[in-house]
């Protein structure tokens, strides 16, 4: 059977009564006690993560956390870390040179490429020029990686950011 202590500290009492005011903070003092019987407390709130940054600044950009890319008529492979990535820049599609122009993002999976995003420019009139941004989030496994391929004379320029690790803790 647990024991109650009565405990006599004006410290203590104005500290929960300034951080509780529902618990007696504007009325009459409030009579605290100990007890011998444990209580467990499970602490579900941003702190216990081991991390008191909001979420949307753990994924701040900053010159260590993200590699920039600069892309004009080659293929490059970005990205072969596991993990979640965040994808950001513009593509510049022209046809100065009246040649058809095209970008693609493609995740490869070791054996085969998968275009999950293009664009392209037929031949047309030449100067003309479009630029888009882009900006999205893919998932690497073991084993993966992110090209760019760049045909014909486009540009794409951005950058990639790890905002998580495969089991979803924010880097």
């Amino acid at each position: 059977m647990a024991q109650e202590f009565p405990i006599n500290s004006s410290t203590i009492e104005a500290k929960i009564n300034q951080l509780l005011p529902s618990q007696g903070g504007r009325g009459a003092g409030v009579d605290f006690s100990a007890s011998t019987m444990v209580i467990p407390i499970v602490d579900l709130t941003e702190s216990a993560e081991g991390s008191g940054l909001r979420q949307d600044l753990q994924t701040a950009l900053s010159h260590d956390t993200v590699t920039s890319f600069y892309l004009n008529n080659t293929t490059s492979t970005i990205i072969t870390t596991t993990g979640y990535w965040r994808v950001f820049g513009a593509n510049t599609l022209g046809n100065s040179a009246g040649v058809a122009e095209k970008i693609n993002f493609i995740l490869n999976d070791g054996v085969s490429d998968k275009i999950i995003m293009g664009s392209q420019m037929e031949q047309t009139a030449t100067g003309l020029a479009i630029t888009f941004p882009f900006d999205f989030v893919i998932r690497l496994d073991a084993g993966d990686s992110f090209k760019i391929l760049c045909s014909g004379d486009p540009y794409s320029i951005g950058s990639v950011k790890q905002i998580a690790d495969l089991a979803g803790n924010l880097t």
